[in-house]
């Protein structure tokens, strides 16, 4: 279990034991944990676990957020490593993420409506049109329901609300349509010609023999 241990005085090496998909951390208790003190901000960070990693995201803290002191915005963790969230120093002491998925006892909603078109209606938005499901507990979504995380490179990490594992688009994802040139282009043999090339082609038709 990817776990980390708060090495500064005070805590009396604290372990955190991070869960799959987003863990927040900061002063306030909103967030999954709270550490009070008066470097770390309110909404101080984010660790993620997923994918077969382990990477920390600054959320933009007044102290920042370093590993092994070198100040991150975003950057991924490995074993031995410290994170340091403003003066609060933690021990990477493992990244396993390879495990059981504990279960929590969250109350499920109602099942989806099902429309005359066979589309369904999101069971917490009942105005909302289900567009995702998630695919570990196979709950159904509507594109308001779904967590997102932006990560490094422009890739978007799309979370379950309820167990934090991938979701997908209900029907797969929707092939782009072919434009009408791209097409006329593929099945036409002859290229098509700008009104210059049409002249030079009738010039040299002209001065044929």
């Amino acid at each position: 279990m990817a776990t980390l241990v708060i090495k500064s005085e005070g805590f009396d090496a604290q372990t955190i034991q991070l869960r799959m998909g987003l863990n927040r951390f900061g002063r306030s208790k909103e967030n999954d944990f709270q550490i009070e003190h008066a470097t770390i901000s309110a909404h101080h960070c984010d660790i993620v676990l997923g994918d077969g990693m382990v990477f920390v995201r600054d959320q933009e803290s007044t102290n920042g957020t370093f590993v092994n002191d070198c100040q991150v915005s975003e950057a991924p963790l490995e074993v031995g490593q410290t994170l340091r969230l403003g003066d609060i120093e933690l021990f990477v002491e493992s990244t396993d993420v390879k495990i059981a998925i504990p279960k929590f006892e969250v109350p499920r909603p109602a099942p989806p409506v099902v429309l005359n078109d066979g589309g369904l209606i999101c069971p917490r938005h009942p105005r909302a049109r289900a567009t995702h499901q998630c695919t570990h507990c196979l709950e159904i979504l509507c594109d308001a329901c779904v967590h997102r995380l932006r990560r490094r490179g422009g890739k978007v990490l799309k979370l379950c609300p309820l167990c934090s594992h991938n979701v997908e688009l209900i029907g797969g994802e929707k092939k782009k349509k072919k434009s009408l040139l791209a097409v006329l282009q593929k099945t036409v043999k002859m290229p098509f010609l700008t009104p210059r090339k049409k002249k030079a082609a009738k010039d040299l038709e002209g001065n044929a023999p």
